[in-house]
This record gives structure tokens, C-alpha cells and sequence, in this order.
């Protein structure tokens, strides 16, 4: 390991827990058998390893790897990834739609866009080009094209293994102003414009479109069906499924399935959740809506590029963020945000809050050979 990649590092050390450490596997080491529990698969799951992975398909498997932790709806992990010799084909899984609440797929290619500049950013650190073609209109399918360069560290890509989605309250301190200049210019990409809001004023007109989508939603007797479908309640329904939302990602206790239903049908209320919105939003610091030149599948990739890279600098930043997409999710109200925001036709595709804020426990992934095609 080189003296720069062990320098960049050590901006990461407080958050890596030891047992991570300890499970990182040399290259070619064999990761087919699950591990026992909880604590063990967090650790097996969001790793980077050391020595890297040279060449063959053992380094497609491992790009895969780094790829299938990027942000995603739901947490449903909607992609699927085919091996070439010097490419790696992203594609949806269409299996794991939510039409409810993504009924035209928008958040599906954008959680695939995320997954490739995970891609991008894991080959650049292994030596590799990409070279990413986007899918035309009638086409589904990312290539990511792959070349010998040299490698290329960077604290995004050190990053992966520490992002999260942290939908907790924030501590309400406010972000420097060359560190918010930073979040914009990572998350640059052409056909991809950003609107940043961090005055308290702006911040409580953006919170009440996000209360209005999240009242819409929770009157939405398929919306509310769908999210109870991706909610897991206990450790061990995450080591099962390796997907959806972890109820304890978001504060809530541990329990049982069966308990954690019952629980859920009498507390999940559209006044508790709107009025934990409005706690979540007022301790942050800012908020950003990502919004796309057109309204098509390609479109929708590069807001998830767009949006990867400013939440892996924001977590080399020491920030935390989360989704508040609520407000762009109900047709009716992102209509009426457009017009809020000034961007006419476009489309506001992605709605983000971010702060200081604490790491909650860590969300699953699926196995390596359940998204390979």
C-alpha cells in the first residue's frame, strides 16, 4: 500500500469498526459461505479489499462488488450485471420494481446511474478505464467498456464502503461555504442541474412540498403496502433477504416480523411521519434537488451519477444525507415544486437533505451471484 493511499485513509479510520478491518480477504480469497450474523455480514458487506483483485473475471466480480453498494430505492437493488471480457453491461431488474411508488421506472435508472459511477470509480482504483454508454430510447442496457490506465485513488471511491442514507435527525450545524462548493462540483454532469438551499427560510418552503408528497403517499393504501413490503424489522430478516429498508436505519428498535407489523399498523401515522420530516429538515443544513434537462431513461442515469458523487463527497466530508424525495414522487406536487423551483417542463428527479449528523446501522446487499446474469 502506498503512503498517499494510507494517508486518505486515515480520514476514515473513526468509522471503520475493527471487525471490518479484520475481515477484509486477500484477493481470490473464496466469500461463497454467509456469514453467521448481522455483524458479520455489515462487515463482509461494505469492505474494501486488500491486496486488490488483478485482472480476469475475479476483477469484474469485484467492480460488481463495489457497484452493488451505490444508493438505490427502497434499498430493492434493481440491477443486474453481465460479464464481458472488457465490459460489464448494467441492466434493470425489472423483478424488483415498485411501481407504486415508481411507476415509470424513474428512480429504477437512476439507482442504476448510481451503481455505475460506483463502477467507474472502483475500476479507476483498480487500473482500469470505463468508458459508459448510455441506453438510447428504446434501449435498457449500460455498457461500461473497460481499458488498461493507471490507477487512481480517490477519497470517493475510498468512500463507497462508508456511504450511507442516514435518515435520522442532524445536529442543525451549518456546512462551510467551501466545503457546499465542493458537494456542487462533484455532483457536476452535463444535462444534470443542481438547486442548493441552506437558508432556514427556503428550507421550510421546500419542507412543506415534502409533507404534502408524504401525506399524498400515506393515503396511498398501494404506496403504503409496497414500503411495508420493503421493510425488514429485525437483524436476522436482513441476513435472510440481503435487501429493503432496515427499520433500525431509521432510530426504530429491533423486533420480530410479526411484532414489527402490528407495531407498524398503529404508529405509522401520516401526522407522526410528517411531523418527523419536519424534525429531520430542520436539523439539517441544506438541501438539494436534482434536476434533469429531459425526461427520458438517460436522462434519469446521469441525475443517479450526479447524485452518487455528491453523496460520497459529502461522506469524505464527514456529512450524512438522506432522501427526502416525497416532494417529486406525487405527480401533482412535483408539478407544483417545478413551478416552486422556476425550471418549467423539467423534471425535479431527486430531493436530498444533508448535515452533520450520527451513522445508524448499515443496510444489506445481495450476493454477488444473485445480480450477475
Amino acid at each position: 500500500m502506498s503512503g498517499a493511499r494510507r494517508m486518505t485513509r486515515r480520514r476514515f479510520s473513526q468509522s471503520v469498526s475493527v471487525a471490518a478491518l479484520a475481515l477484509v480477504a486477500p484477493a481470490g480469497c473464496a466469500r461463497n459461505e454467509t456469514p453467521a450474523g448481522y455483524d458479520e455480514l455489515m462487515a463482509d458487506t461494505w469492505r474494501h479489499t486488500e491486496p486488490r483483485v488483478e485482472g480476469g473475471s475475479g476483477l469484474l466480480r469485484e467492480l460488481v462488488r463495489y457497484a452493488s453498494l451505490a444508493a438505490n430505492s427502497h434499498n430493492t437493488q434493481p440491477w443486474l450485471f453481465e460479464l464481458g471480457t472488457d465490459r460489464i453491461t448494467v441492466r434493470p431488474d425489472y423483478s424488483r420494481r415498485c411501481p407504486a411508488v415508481d411507476p415509470d421506472d424513474h428512480h429504477l435508472f437512476a439507482s442504476l446511474g448510481c451503481a455505475v459511477e460506483n463502477l467507474v470509480l472502483a475500476a479507476q482504483a483498480h487500473g482500469l478505464n470505463a468508458e459508459v454508454t448510455l441506453p438510447g430510447p428504446s434501449e435498457d442496457a449500460i455498457r461500461v467498456d473497460l481499458e488498461s490506465s493507471a490507477a487512481r485513488d480517490s477519497l470517493r471511491f475510498l468512500a463507497i464502503t462508508e456511504r450511507q442514507c442516514t435518515r435520522a435527525p442532524y445536529d442543525g450545524k451549518p456546512v462551510a461555504g467551501a466545503e457546499l462548493a465542493k458537494l456542487e462540483a462533484a455532483a457536476r454532469e452535463e444535462g444534470v442541474a443542481l438547486r442548493m438551499f441552506t437558508d432556514d427560510k427556503a428550507m421550510e418552503e421546500v419542507l412543506e412540498y415534502v409533507v404534502a408528497g408524504n401525506s399524498a403517499q400515506m393515503n396511498d393504501d398501494a404506496f403504503v403496502r409496497e414500503l411495508k413490503d420493503w421493510i425488514r424489522f429485525s437483524e436476522a430478516a436482513i441476513v435472510e433477504h440481503r435487501d429493503g429498508l432496515f427499520s433500525a436505519s431509521s432510530g426504530n428498535p429491533t423486533l420480530p416480523g410479526w411484532a414489527g407489523s402490528l407495531v407498524l399498523r398503529f404508529a405509522f401515522t401520516e401526522k407522526g411521519e410528517n411531523e418527523k420530516y419536519r424534525q429531520q429538515i430542520r436539523s439539517s443544513a441544506g438541501i438539494v434537488a436534482f434536476v434533469s434537462a429531459s425526461n427520458d431513461k438517460a436522462s434519469w442515469v446521469r441525475v443517479g451519477r450526479s447524485y452518487q458523487r455528491f453523496a460520497l463527497e459529502s461522506t469524505a466530508l464527514g456529512l450524512r444525507h438522506a432522501f427526502v424525495n416525497q416532494a417529486v414522487e406525487v405527480p401533482a406536487v412535483r408539478a407544483q415544486f417545478a413551478q416552486y423551483l422556476g425550471i418549467g417542463d423539467r423534471r425535479p428527479d431527486l430531493l436530498v437533505r444533508f448535515g452533520y449528523g450520527p451513522l445508524m446501522p448499515r443496510s444489506a446487499r445481495r450476493p454477488i451471484d444473485q445480480i450477475l446474469v
